[in-house]
């Protein structure tokens, strides 16, 4: 098996907004070796002991095992997250330490003592941290049945002038702060932009033009304050500004879901062509719209709903019509399943892709990857198997890749190193091509 020395694979995302790049987050390495105490008080090398890594700023775990030395490593941590390791042992007592953080360099220690074998789960940390610590014309004659229709009529017509006030009313500032969101939002004044959408959904909450575009500005400050954190010199302005993108992120999700949700109501029943294929534009732009607002969401803020996640872009790309759209979409989801540890599902996903194009790139290399992790915690006697098949997607990748693509050859080329030295795996040879007749 193995988890001995796991390269766990974290891709850091580039946040984009429209034709700008923003900043890429960084990862790192955390590594560290566990010691058992002995009774005559010798320490011996933890083998095989269990590595529980839990990401405190937000949802996340990563396991492994430690080798034969008790050493355990993980690349590819980003280097903003803060980390809490846990480690366990059939035969002592778990040990674990707070605090961590990934690129400092440390060589995390912890000494272990016999005990009972107990895993502990992050929420058993918690706990034990806590407990240590309008009348008829003149001379006209009205019976009182006329007056009383009469009078009914005028409640109905001023009821009606006023309904029809309000809508006006709320119409003209709906349009208004679309067009001043809108307007905003292009001048990349995300602060104003929302201020221009709330005012809108106060008129009318069902606004889902107005949901939508208020989710997208929520999204685009998030990104702002995202980047701008993970450049942060100093932690408290980090942990601030990620708090501030998380909550952007959330908010943002809130909003586009809530109008997707409101557009199935709304385009129930609708029978008029032109209609429908109103309620079809608005539809795909809202869907669209959710997919990338989830993506970040997902990845930024909230591990845990990556199935909600998931959803959003299937329901999304089964509407898209787009080719182009279409594939950076099932690529966007494959990534997002990839980034949030889902290794399982981010796999079928790219081999859907391959299966569409046994030659995309990047779904050679995510495949390779994805199953060289999936290998290294697995426990059910596949690991070589998930190894053998990573090696051999790996080594595609690799060959067809352009020199341009460097670095995620080096990746590559150092992972196939690494099963080759430790596991004996090699990637399989490409069947012989058949000369003709």
């Amino acid at each position: 098996m193995f988890p001995r020395q796991l390269f766990l694979i974290i891709a850091a995302i580039t946040l984009v907004l429209g034709n700008a790049v923003a900043a890429v987050a960084q990862s790192g390495e955390l590594r560290g070796h566990a010691t058992i105490t002995q009774a005559d008080g010798k320490k011996v090398p933890a083998a095989e002991a269990f590595i529980d890594v839990y990401r405190t700023d937000l949802p996340g775990k990563y396991n492994t095992k430690t080798n034969k030395k008790g050493e355990f490593v993980f690349a590819g941590l980003p280097f903003i997250g803060v980390y809490t390791v846990v480690v366990s042992h059939p035969s002592a007592r778990p040990t674990w330490q707070g605090g961590i953080r990934a690129g400092k360099g440390v060589d995390y220690a912890f000494e272990l003592a016999p005990g009972d074998g107990q895993r502990p789960t992050f929420e058993d940390v918690k706990a034990a941290a806590a407990r240590t610590g309008e009348a008829p014309a003149a001379g006209a004659k009205e019976s009182a049945e006329e007056k009383a229709k009469r009078e009914e009529l005028l409640a109905k017509n001023k009821e009606i002038e006023e309904s029809n006030k309000k809508i006006e009313a709320s119409n003209s500032v709906i349009n208004r702060t679309f067009k001043a969101g809108n307007d905003a939002r292009a001048a990349k004044n995300w602060d104003e932009a929302i201020r221009q959408y709330d005012e809108g959904l106060q008129a009318d909450p069902e606004q889902t033009a107005l949901m939508t575009n208020k989710a997208l500005a929520l999204k685009s400050r998030g990104v702002d304050r995202y980047n701008a954190a993970i450049t942060a010199k100093d932690d408290a302005t980090r942990a601030s500004g990620l708090t501030s993108a998380q909550a952007d992120f959330k908010a943002a999700a809130e909003a586009v879901n809530k109008a997707a949700e409101l557009l199935k109501k709304q385009s129930s029943g609708a029978t008029d062509p032109t209609e429908q294929q109103r309620q079809a534009s608005n539809k795909l732009a809202t869907l669209a719209a959710r997919a990338e607002v989830m993506r970040l969401y997902v990845t930024k803020t909230d591990q845990t709903k990556v199935d909600d996640g998931q959803a959003a872009y299937q329901e999304y790309l089964a509407v898209e019509t787009d080719p182009v759209r279409k594939s950076k979409g099932e690529h966007d989801l494959a990534q997002m399943l990839f980034d949030s540890n889902a290794f399982d599902k981010a796999l079928v996903q790219y081999q859907k892709i391959l299966e569409a194009n046994p030659d995309d790139l990047e779904a050679l290399l995510r495949s390779g990857q994805a199953l060289f992790n999936i290998g290294a915690i697995s426990s059910d006697g596949t690991s070589k198997a998930k190894y053998q098949e990573a090696a051999n997607y790996l080594a595609r990748y690799i060959e067809k890749a352009p020199d341009t693509d460097a670095t995620m050859k080096a990746d590559a080329k150092a992972i196939l190193e690494t099963m080759k030295e430790q596991e004996n795996v090699k990637p399989a040879a490409p069947p012989a091509r058949r000369r003709r007749p």
